[in-house]
């Protein structure tokens, strides 16, 4: 089986997985997120050998954990908006990945060599594809919010920037620690910090934004 078989494998089973526990909330939720945040806490003193890159780096996972809980449990419309940043976040990776294996143009940055400018592109159009995406799902809060608002467009690519740099700030670490994953817990992704590098960095910014009220 090739990586990329393995990663489609681990996302069709790790990603319902995760949402079940999201829409279920209470208890099931932060079950869900305290087993995340001791696996994670695993992988952490595992592979990363500085205090103040472990340290650092179990801050903002601390800070987005709870912020899955804040916006999955505070009303309606945060869960909404929780359901977009996560599909706005895969949108990322996988227009990040499929335009950089198509079009390879000039690379990025030392620290992640994978990267390319034709990734960046690629991130910036799939993260726009995530509002109508969003915007077609009924689900609860998605009668109070409409996606397709002009703001949401500028919210999309501004937050797909902030899932990429999330990236490259784990990548920064673990070129640091001269590792390539941070575990092997997910076939074809590597760790749990590998699968939601991004993501941690954009919940975070997304309760920000909320709380400014720049959204929703």
């Amino acid at each position: 089986m090739t990586n990329l078989q393995k990663r489609i494998l681990t996302s069709i089973i790790v990603l319902p997985f995760s949402l079940f526990f999201i829409i279920k909330g209470g208890y099931y939720l932060l079950s869900f997120l305290l087993l995340v945040f001791f696996l994670a806490n695993y992988e952490l003193f595992s592979v990363f050998n500085k205090k103040s890159t472990i340290l650092f780096l179990d801050l903002i996972l601390i800070l987005s954990l709870s912020s899955i809980f804040y916006l999955a449990e505070n009303s309606d419309s945060t869960f909404y908006l929780l359901v977009w940043v996560i599909i706005l976040s895969v949108c990322s990776d996988v227009g990040g990945y499929v335009f950089g294996k198509i079009f390879k143009w000039k690379k990025l940055t030392k620290i992640s060599p994978k990267k390319t400018f034709s990734g960046v592109l690629g991130s910036f159009i799939f993260s726009i594809f995530s509002l109508f995406i969003v915007n077609n799902l009924k689900i609860n809060g998605s009668e109070s919010l409409n996606f397709l608002e002009i703001k949401y467009f500028f919210i999309a690519i501004i937050f797909s920037l902030v899932v990429q740099l999330g990236d490259l700030t784990i990548s920064y670490f673990k070129r640091l620690e001269k590792i390539k994953d941070t575990g092997k817990i997910l076939p074809g992704h590597g760790g749990i910090f590998d699968r939601i590098d991004g993501l941690m960095f954009l919940l975070i910014f997304t309760v920000v934004f909320f709380k400014i009220n720049i959204i929703p």
